[in-house]
């Protein structure tokens, strides 16, 4: 699903960070070492339909590689 997060993500709480994480070997190997943390929050999303929604989204993030595999769980609207 495509989608493009507009403004700025709102109540960001880590779920997981370190060796918890189930797909650690994979992060390390696709994108590098790094303090991996798997975290969520709160953002308002443009679908590919153009309509605009407010949802949870879950991502990755590691200090100096950023945010990767961002994925809406879930609409709050």
């Amino acid at each position: 699903m495509y989608f493009e997060i507009i403004g700025e993500i709102k109540e960001i709480e880590t779920i997981v960070a370190g060796g918890r994480i189930r797909d650690i070997m994979r992060l390390q190997k696709q994108y590098g070492q790094g303090h991996w943390r798997k975290l969520k929050g709160i953002a308002k999303v443009r679908l590919a339909n153009k309509n605009i929604r407010e949802a949870e989204i879950h991502w990755y993030e590691a200090h100096g590689i950023g945010r990767k595999k961002i994925k809406i769980k879930k609409f709050l609207d």
